[in-house]
């Protein structure tokens, strides 16, 4: 059946991931993947949570790079819920995915100490800062809530020891490392840049809850494309057609 005309049917991960989503309004793209491939370096079983999840494209992502995993997925707009609702049924997981309407701090305010992993792609900026992100985009791309409250409702409902993954701008890298500095250890940041020399615009950050603060390992990162203009990095690209992202 085809979708609505309001909607477009993508493809993801090389095929594997089928998501209907706005054809105006947020679209998930290259975030969206890159973070669902990161976590394929997380254990074999367990219970995570995604924050803000859309219309599905890193919670799908990640669900099927995580087989042995259960995901619960929060999202407070109800249109983008309907979508991820239809997206599970779509690509046949429903039986490993629980989606829930709620915003931050009621959505988990039962949910302490619940998940193995929680992990999120926050909006990006805060209110007032950036010009209008277009159509449909401002629940997506503007902070309701702060990211440093995004960020401490991650690490309530995260288990202790348990990973906290995200990806953000890396004009707020500092703004992460403040909050998870105070209640997380073993923090890794991968830097994420447009291509070879430019500067990083994005950041992937993996935190544990509860260890003792110490060195934070930036690593290498990966660039998105061989140059400026070009294709993309065989790196890039074998995460964009389903292989894991190593924290590299």
């Amino acid at each position: 059946m085809e979708p609505s005309p309001d909607l477009t049917e993508d493809a993801l991960i090389g095929g594997a991931v089928r998501l209907l989503q706005p054809r105006k309004g947020f679209r998930a793209g290259t975030d969206s993947v890159l973070l669902g491939a990161v976590l394929a370096n997380e254990k074999p079983k367990g219970e995570a949570l995604e924050f803000g999840c859309g219309a599905g494209g890193a919670l799908f992502v990640a669900a099927t790079h995580l087989q042995g995993w259960q995901f619960t997925g929060i999202e407070q707009d109800a249109a983008y819920l309907k979508l991820a609702e239809q997206n599970a049924a779509l690509n046949g997981l429903q039986h490993r995915i629980t989606l829930r309407e709620g915003a931050l701090p009621k959505a988990i305010e039962d949910q302490e100490n619940r998940y193995d992993l929680v992990f999120s792609n926050p909006p990006y900026f805060a209110k007032g800062t950036t010009v209008d992100p277009g159509l449909g985009k401002d629940a997506a791309y503007i902070e309701r809530v702060s990211l440093d409250d995004w960020l401490k409702g991650m690490l309530f409902a995260a288990k202790p020891r348990a990973p906290v993954v995200l990806i953000h701008r890396a004009a707020n890298l500092a703004k992460i490392l403040a909050r998870l500095d105070r209640q997380a250890g073993d923090i890794t940041v991968m830097p994420i840049r447009p291509h070879p020399g430019a500067p990083a615009n994005r950041v992937l950050v993996r935190g544990r809850k509860g260890l003792r603060s110490g060195e934070v390992k930036v690593l290498a990162g990966l660039d998105v494309y061989d140059c400026k203009g070009g294709p993309h990095s065989e790196r890039a690209k074998a995460a964009m057609m389903g292989d894991a992202l190593k924290w590299a």
